[in-house]
């Protein structure tokens, strides 16, 4: 048992468990969907709300990422 996983709380791994079950797609899609919102707010003259929905694909892209290293290298 690595040093790591000894500091991991079952909080943490049981979050890992769950979330390495859903396709990475769905994390991809999940964070274009707010670029695409953000285009056409911003096409519709409301700079404020495209820039503040456009700031959410950045966080979904991230656990997307995280996903993936989490199925590839594993949380150990």
């Amino acid at each position: 048992m690595s040093i790591l996983r000894s500091q991991e709380g079952k909080g943490t791994v049981a979050v890992e468990k769950q979330t390495a079950k859903i396709p990475s797609i769905v994390y991809f899609a999940a964070g274009m969907i707010p670029l695409a919102a953000s285009a056409c707010l911003m096409h519709r003259k409301r700079p404020h709300a495209a820039l503040a929905v456009g700031q959410w694909a950045a966080p979904l892209l991230i656990m997307g990422l995280y996903n993936k290293l989490v199925k590839t290298e594993g949380h150990d």
